[in-house]
């Protein structure tokens, strides 16, 4: 990792800023449930509350709520800053050379400490694929190294990955995980055992990079479709065609009972259905902050954490939220314990988000950019 000193204005020169703003709000969002906010919302004895905070947790299995959405948000826009910082390093004068062995360092390093969070957590060493830094490292690579090959071809590449890994699903022949669709019962409930040498691993599929390769690629299109020489409102209509299509497809294959939604083992369905939502929400943000500027002023709040979010991502994953949580407690007991147990949970989880923000805005403020 390295701190990059730059300008406060450069974060956004050369960009688009609604990718900016994209990438901060979710990892601000990641930050909210590093706080442990929405646990809480649990212990609400309101419907409303309880809905919100059924929507902020993964869907148990089959179905797909919005905090499901997240992970592909992170893996898309990745994908879609792709082109810009390509096109950045040869503004520079990088050689192709260059630019392709900082894209293997990369890859390298978000392996790295995506295998160290879970060495971190367990204590031992443990070799795993399921969160988001160690599936970038493969998707982040893969969508490089195509990244300047066709539109038609990187679409086909998806798709022919998809149905893969869809038909490997089906047609896994080792007795006990030949049930595509049954947790603990699939080829990823088997890749994890082989991989973690137990009987009965994670109910995440390590498989999962295989085929959420296909988001971070989409995001490279949907990067060099902003990037290129159209109208806004071309762009516009091609980023709601595309994601209305995917949208299409996934909830059909689902609703058909042909290909489940399920995101703990990456259907093809949860693929689609996850990634055409995603690429409506960038479009949405296209229009509102780049189109209309409606938000430009707002949007920086999020862009303040985007501009650092692997960092951030890894302080409170290693037990940066924990610490200051011991920290924001004893005061929030202190001055909200009038309003019971909950308040104080609530305002202490609220301190914890606030404070993982103010960091990230402190390093903004210093010109510190934290990259790998």
């Amino acid at each position: 990792m390295s701190a990059n000193v730059q300008p406060i204005s450069s974060p956004l020169a050369d960009r688009v800023t609604s990718v900016d703003f994209f990438r901060g709000f979710t990892m601000f969002l990641l930050a909210g449930e590093a706080s442990l906010l929405y646990e809480h919302f649990f212990e609400f004895n309101n419907g409303i509350m309880q809905f919100f905070g059924t929507q902020l947790s993964h869907h148990e299995w089959h179905g797909l709520h919005f905090w499901d959405l997240i992970q592909p948000f992170f893996m898309f826009i990745v994908g879609v800053a792709i082109p810009f910082a390509v096109a950045n390093r040869e503004k520079k004068g990088d050689s192709n050379k260059k630019i392709t062995l900082h894209a293997f360092k990369r890859s390298f390093l978000l392996l790295f400490f995506g295998w160290a969070l879970y060495f971190i957590a367990e204590g031992s060493l443990v070799f795993q694929f399921q969160n988001v830094l160690a599936q970038l490292s493969v998707t982040y690579l893969v969508a490089f190294l195509i990244m300047k090959k066709s539109f038609k071809f990187q679409l086909i590449f998806t798709l022919v990955i998809l149905l893969l890994i869809d038909l490997a699903y089906r047609f896994f022949p080792v007795e006990g995980f030949n049930h595509p669709w049954v947790n603990f019962e699939n080829l990823g409930a088997w890749v994890n055992n082989k991989i973690e040498g137990v009987d009965k691993a994670s109910t995440w599929a390590t498989l999962n990079f295989v085929s959420t390769t296909a988001h971070t690629v989409w995001g490279v299109l949907c990067g060099k479709l902003l990037m290129s020489d159209r109208t806004a409102k071309k762009k516009i209509q091609i980023l709601l065609v595309a994601g209305v299509s995917a949208l299409i497809i996934g909830y059909s294959l689902d609703l058909l009972n042909i290909t489940p939604i399920i995101k703990k083992i990456a259907t093809s369905s949860f693929v689609f259905a996850s990634g055409g939502w995603t690429i409506l929400a960038l479009c949405f943000s296209y229009w509102l902050i780049d189109i209309k500027k409606l938000f430009t002023t707002g949007s920086r709040f999020f862009i303040i954490v985007g501009m650092n979010s692997i960092f951030i991502y890894i302080f409170f994953e290693i037990g940066g939220a924990r610490l200051l949580s011991k920290i924001v407690a004893p005061f929030s007991s202190l001055l909200f314990s009038w309003g019971g147990d909950l308040t104080v949970k609530i305002i202490t989880s609220l301190g914890v988000w606030a404070a993982l923000w103010y960091l990230c805005y402190w390093l903004y403020k210093n010109k510190i950019f934290i990259k790998i």
